[in-house]
């Protein structure tokens, strides 16, 4: 994991040579040829980096007292060390346990082809509730779930302004008015609470744990993957960006958003045409800190390109892998391929 020091550094330093450039030419795509594939000769982003590590070792020492010392570097793969220190464990309270019970009792209500998110779990698979920003609400043909603004992950409710909470509050209230069944069906499933979490003003930290652990924020019913997946295996929305991991709910079967990288990480990617447009290329959208793709996906966005790999490119082959496993020219979905090739 890059250091966050190290990283605003090395940013700053890029910057400043790709401006002061005079070969620099303004391009509509950035090739994302060097992911990780060439050799191991060091780039100048490398002896760049290590010329101002070298700075940054010789400024803090000259800072250190005598009386501490320099105990080495420490370094972390993915997906990160961290110091873990004594604390009050985190308790389950009396309104998460009630949110959770009403969730369950709505969801046992809801057909499998109105579920937010996914299958119903069998076996010892179970839903886990995710304090993402749910909005459940009633209307002729059931439940539905709607995403706050903004959802209140548990323990960020100790850095939650109550002002702003509320106004969370008030978004909640106003979208509830809009379905007028919401109320007594919740009532009738015994969270009779609902309608004064939604009415009573959120000025204080009380306030802020009530709504954290309330329906209206806790209980966005995920599976276990998706909800603290790591990859290679599901990507959960705990440890990966929202508007990339959002696709994962409305892409295509057959697009495999989630790829291994040439240097043995994990990203996404998303195609570059429509589907059916014949065009095999792909957009790199994440790749995490470690990844040398990283500094290739940085620099298209601070140039405002895109990082594209080519269509016979191993990551784009994998992205399209579903669709060009079955033999060319045939239907997939009732939808033509491109050009009996592969569809984005």
């Amino acid at each position: 994991m890059v250091h966050p020091i190290r990283s605003l550094l090395l940013h700053l330093l890029l910057r400043q040579l790709l401006l002061s450039s005079p070969s620099r030419r303004p391009r509509r795509t950035m090739e994302a040829e060097a992911l990780g594939a060439r050799g191991p000769a060091a780039s100048p982003r490398d002896r760049c980096e290590e010329v101002v590590m070298a700075r940054i070792a010789s400024a803090i020492k000259s800072r250190l007292p005598d009386t501490i010392r320099l105990a080495g570097t420490h370094t972390g793969n993915h997906p990160w060390k961290i110091q873990l220190v004594e604390h009050p464990g985190r308790k389950e309270s009396s309104f998460f346990r009630a949110a959770k019970a009403t969730a369950k009792k709505i969801l046992d209500e809801t057909s499998d082809e109105d579920l937010p998110y996914g299958p119903r779990p069998t076996g010892s698979e179970h839903w886990e509730m995710h304090h993402g920003g749910s909005l459940w609400v009633k209307g002729r043909d059931g439940w539905r779930m709607y995403r706050a603004k903004a959802g209140i992950e548990w323990s960020m409710q100790f850095c939650a302004d109550p002002e702003k909470v509320d106004r969370l509050r008030l978004l909640a209230a106003e979208l509830v008015d809009a379905f007028p069944l919401t109320l007594p069906a919740l009532e009738a499933l015994g969270y009779e609470e609902a309608r004064e979490l939604l009415r009573r003003p959120i000025t204080d930290a009380d306030g802020v744990e009530a709504w954290t652990d309330s329906l209206f924020n806790s209980c966005v019913p995920l599976n276990h993957g998706d909800h603290q997946g790591v990859l290679p295996r599901t990507p959960g929305e705990h440890h990966y960006p929202w508007p990339v991991k959002g696709a994962d709910y409305f892409r295509y079967s057959d697009f495999k958003l989630w790829v291994t990288l040439p240097d043995g990480t994990h990203g996404a990617v998303a195609p570059v045409g429509r589907r059916g447009s014949g065009d095999g290329r792909v957009r790199l959208l994440h790749a995490p800190e470690d990844s040398r793709a990283a500094g290739t996906l940085a620099q298209a966005q601070e140039l405002r390109e895109i990082a594209v790999l080519p269509s016979d490119s191993p990551v784009a082959l994998e992205a399209f892998e579903m669709q060009t496993a079955q033999a060319d020219g045939t239907q997939h979905n009732g939808r033509p391929r491109h050009g009996g090739r592969r569809h984005a």
